[in-house]
């Protein structure tokens, strides 16, 4: 497989996050179902298996702060803060498995549920930091797991399918 040039990641990664900071516009009449189907998500896991670890974490850290600091969704502290190390984690974990582990379909499974794990791992020590002892083992299942199982199974089903068509694409 080709490798991408570092300009075309950068355009590809421009892309992604525009994706992250309007697909949440889906959702946003109602906020609880935005939640529920995660929509930033899918560009910076998108951004983390295509463009590679390091744009994909950027690309996570940015798009919650941009669309705090512009929209005011979702509110910067805390929730913007912990969604960007969240979401840096996405596609920093992501890029790093699918750059190292074998071009197999099985790979790509594996660091997407890895790279969604470790995410909600850091999100949830994110909102520990940030809130102390409110934020219980409850909230964070709640947070991490309950709540986002829509997003969880779209991720799961979308984004190999997506990363497979748009790899043999670049070929």
């Amino acid at each position: 497989m080709k490798q991408m040039s570092k300009v075309r990641r950068l355009v590809f990664s421009a892309v992604f996050l525009a994706l992250g900071y309007l697909l949440p516009f889906v959702t946003g009449q109602i906020p609880e179902i935005g939640k529920m189907l995660c929509p930033m998500h899918i560009p910076v896991l998108l951004c983390g298996f295509l463009c590679g670890g390091v744009f994909g974490m950027a690309v996570g850290f940015l798009t919650p702060l941009l669309r705090s600091l512009t929209l005011g969704i979702p509110v910067f502290f805390p929730s913007a803060l912990c969604m960007a190390f969240e979401l840096m984690t996405y596609g920093l974990v992501a890029g790093l498995l699918h750059t190292h582990l074998p071009k197999k379909k099985w790979a790509i499974y594996l660091s997407l549920v890895l790279s969604m794990v470790i995410g909600r791992l850091v999100w949830g020590a994110a909102c520990f930091l940030c809130m102390g002892f409110e934020f219980g083992f409850s909230a964070f299942l709640a947070g991490a797991v309950t709540n986002a199982l829509p997003g969880i199974l779209i991720q799961i089903v979308l984004i190999p399918i997506l990363v497979m068509v748009l790899e043999r694409e670049r070929k």
